[in-house]
């Protein structure tokens, strides 16, 4: 397959709208844009919520309320199952190391351990928080779970 020789799917292409030329084209007098007045016109658009000058609903309603999504603390977050799916060489895992593993992004400096999946193998496993399951499964298998 060469792109010369690639051609369009039936129905891709249409045939530009020319407005404005007489009536018997279809899209004459009005050119398709209705009557006269503001929208009729070239960049004429009106805001969402204008209600011609009348006080908007908007703003009659009162303004309360607190959105607490600015004060969250999000946590980069990794099971143990992926833990065990480390390199053999790896015997502490911290933040640094699971971005270095490609499991976590760099940008989250919290990180949570979760109980999902096994562990067979002692890891000395640094993180800020961990699930009580997830705890239990590093700490059977023989490791440590540091809180820092």
């Amino acid at each position: 397959m060469r792109l010369h020789s690639l051609k369009n799917v039936k129905g891709a292409v249409h045939r530009k709208k020319r407005v404005g030329c007489g009536e018997g084209g279809g899209h004459g007098k009005t050119s398709g844009k209705g009557g006269k007045g503001q929208t009729a016109r070239s960049g004429g658009s009106i805001r969402p919520g204008f209600e011609g000058g009348q006080m908007p609903l908007y703003r009659k309603l009162p303004h309360r309320g607190f959105n607490n999504y600015n004060f969250r603390t999000s946590y980069a977050v990794v099971n143990v199952g992926d833990l065990a799916k480390l390199d053999a060489s790896v015997t502490e895992v911290n933040v640094d190391a699971l971005v270095k593993a490609g499991l976590i992004r760099a940008d989250g400096a919290l990180l949570k351990v979760l109980g999902d999946g096994e562990i067979t193998r002692a890891l000395k496993v640094t993180a800020t928080k961990f699930t009580g399951s997830a705890k239990e499964k590093i700490e059977k298998a023989g490791g440590q779970a540091i809180v820092a």
